[in-house]
C-alpha cells in the first residue's frame, strides 16, 4: 500500500469524525425543569424546558400571535412567551415542553411548544350502548 493513500484515508477519517463530533454537540439541547434553569441560566444556549403552565398565567393576543405564560415545576417559575397559536391541547394547569433559549431580559423565549397529554387513554361512553350491553349480560342464563 502506498503512503500517500494511507495518508488521504486518515485525513478523510479525521474530517468525518469531526463532522460527526460536531453535528451531535451543536445539536444537543438539555432538558431543564424551571429550577434547574433558573439555578444556572446561560443566555442564548437551547433548551428544553419541562412543567406545569401555571393557572391564571396563560395570555394570548391573537391580533399580534403573542402567547405568553409561566411554567412550573412547584419550587420555581419561568415566565415565557411564544410567537404564534397555542397547540390543541396546550392550557392552564397542564404539562407542556417548550423549546427554546433563556434571554439577557429575563424571560425564556420559546421557539416550539410541546403539549403533553395523559398517558391514560380514556374512550367516550355512549350510555346506550352501556346500558345495553348491562342488560343482555344480566339476560343470558348460565348454560349447565
Amino acid at each position: 500500500m502506498k503512503p500517500k493513500f494511507v495518508v488521504g484515508g486518515l485525513v478523510i477519517l479525521l474530517a468525518l469524525g469531526y463532522m460527526i463530533w460536531a453535528g451531535v454537540t451543536q445539536s444537543a439541547v438539555y432538558f431543564v425543569t424551571p429550577s434547574e434553569l433558573q439555578a444556572a441560566p446561560v443566555a442564548g444556549k437551547a433548551y428544553r424546558l419541562g412543567g406545569l403552565v401555571a393557572p391564571g398565567s396563560l395570555r394570548w393576543e391573537p391580533r399580534t400571535l403573542d402567547l405568553t405564560f409561566t411554567m412550573s415545576d412547584g419550587k420555581t417559575t419561568v415566565p415565557v412567551r411564544h410567537k404564534g397559536a397555542p397547540p390543541d391541547l396546550f392550557g392552564e394547569g397542564r404539562g407542556a415542553v417548550v423549546e427554546g433559549q433563556w434571554t439577557a431580559d429575563g424571560y425564556f423565549k420559546a421557539s416550539l411548544i410541546m403539549a403533553k397529554h395523559s398517558e391514560e387513554y380514556k374512550a367516550p361512553h355512549d350510555t346506550k350502548e352501556a346500558q345495553s350491553k348491562r342488560l343482555i349480560k344480566t339476560l343470558e342464563a348460565p348454560t349447565r
